[in-house]
């Protein structure tokens, strides 16, 4: 017997940081304003803190943990289905940055009440159309409304995307390597590569790593390049070969024999499970 499919689209006040389960942080990204109070948790190794007024992103299948929120806190929440969400990500060459970024620092600043209410606003948009079923083009409606949602909410962090990065370029090595990582993952694998830019010995650098996140510069930098590989993969634009061009393999068996090191599949594999 099949099961029913998971809603699209979830949309959520809560009160209490424990409405968050396993499953559901599974299944869907969550778009989460923090209205008042805060909520702490461990997000890939590290303490992190979402406060009144900021706004939190989690991919599905994020590595969080240790949920805990505080006395008052109140949030409005929009999930979106993982699969849902990833096949209507616009065709742009900044999303990928995007995401990445947002994988390492899932908590936004936001600076002004029209940011606020432009976020707020997407949440009600994108939920009305979900639930606008007897539309004549619901389907087409509503993946619009998805590709929609989404270009609103770069807008909306691109100003805090580009000052985060701006203040990388002068803060702590750690810092400087994170950023370095962001912007060349695509194409450097190797600690070497970072530690030259940073000048600084490979050990030193996964001493920093190992200090500030408990993991390695290595395994950071396999983080990174395993998002990118899932990323650019799910982009049905791309064929195989010219994703292992875009990542300077020099052949698309060495790309194939990295990718199955990574994500246990080869990328034939992993588009065949997307289907």
């Amino acid at each position: 017997m099949q099961k029913n499919p998971l809603p699209k689209i979830i949309f959520l006040e809560i009160k209490d940081g424990n409405a968050f389960t396993e499953s559901i942080l599974k299944q869907y990204h969550t778009h989460l304003f923090c209205h008042r109070g805060s909520m702490k948790f461990l997000f890939n190794e590290e303490r992190v803190i979402c406060k009144a007024g900021q706004f939190l992103f989690w991919f599905a299948e994020s590595h969080l943990s240790q949920l805990q929120s505080s006395k008052g806190f109140k949030a409005s929440i929009l999930l979106v289905e993982k699969d849902f969400l990833t096949n209507n990500i616009p065709d742009q060459g900044w999303s990928i940055n995007a995401q990445l970024h947002s994988r390492v620092f899932p908590v936004k600043n936001i600076a002004t009440l029209e940011e606020k209410e432009r976020i707020l606003n997407n949440f009600k948009w994108m939920n009305q159309r979900f639930e606008e079923t007897g539309h004549r083009f619901y389907e087409e409606a509503l993946n619009l409304q998805m590709r929609l949602f989404i270009l609103e909410m770069w807008h909306t962090f691109a100003n805090e995307y580009e000052q985060r990065r701006h203040s990388l370029q002068t803060g702590t090595l750690y810092q400087q390597f994170i950023n370095l990582l962001q912007q060349h993952c695509l194409t450097e694998r190797e600690v070497q590569y970072y530690s030259n830019a940073l000048n600084i010995t490979p050990k030193y650098l996964n001493h920093l790593c190992k200090t500030h996140s408990g993991i390695t510069a290595s395994e950071w930098i396999q983080r990174h390049a395993k998002e990118r590989i899932v990323l650019l993969l799910e982009n049905r634009h791309l064929n195989i070969s010219e994703i292992a061009d875009q990542m300077r393999f020099s052949s698309r068996s060495f790309f194939t024999r990295y990718v199955k090191k990574l994500l246990g599949v080869t990328p034939g594999e992993f588009r065949k499970r997307l289907e």
